[in-house]
């Protein structure tokens, strides 16, 4: 009997490839947001978002090395989830843009660590960062939960295969 491989086999797809497949996994949208040490806000758009643990209350986003954005996630003490409506299209777009002014004009209020809650989410998840592990582009970021809300009833913002999607089957 041979033993189990010890490291995989190189990819036989292309990048392009492998985008294509995963853009094919509907996920829901979010806007992870927290605030610099010296009080500024900031937030990005983000669909990596998964459960992990019920006890203790535990979730987990990615964000890729090459992000702006990765220091201060790194360095923070706590930031927010905040799961996106069907009629927040708008503002998964401009937090997904480069260069924007993305808190221009948004209502939040402030949450565990100052990071912003934002008005009209779905949920809000406001998280102590507790680890983070590095693995190949992007740093997994696990969060352990001390503060959640939800809006009963508001109906999810989508993506699938590089679009968003604000209607769903009831």
């Amino acid at each position: 009997m041979n033993p189990p491989p010890r490291k995989a086999q190189p990819p036989i797809f292309s990048p392009q490839e492998f985008r294509a497949a995963l853009g094919m996994f509907a996920t829901g949208v979010t806007i992870v947001t927290a605030r610099t040490a010296d009080g500024q806000v900031i937030g990005l758009t983000a669909n990596s978002f998964n459960s992990v643990s019920l006890e203790p209350p535990l979730v987990l986003w990615s964000l890729s090395r090459a992000a702006a954005s990765l220091a201060v996630f790194s360095a923070g003490s706590h930031y927010a989830i905040n799961v996106l409506a069907a009629d927040q299209k708008a503002l998964a777009e401009r937090f997904a843009a480069k260069g924007a002014d993305r808190f221009s004009g948004v209502s939040f209020d402030e949450g565990a660590g100052g990071a912003p809650l934002l008005h009209g989410a779905a949920a809000t998840f406001e998280c102590f960062n507790r680890s983070r592990y590095e693995e190949g582009d992007h740093v997994i970021f696990v969060g352990e939960v001390e503060r959640c809300t939800h809006r009963p009833g508001a109906a999810p913002l989508l993506f699938h295969g590089g679009r968003y999607y604000t209607e769903h089957a009831i």
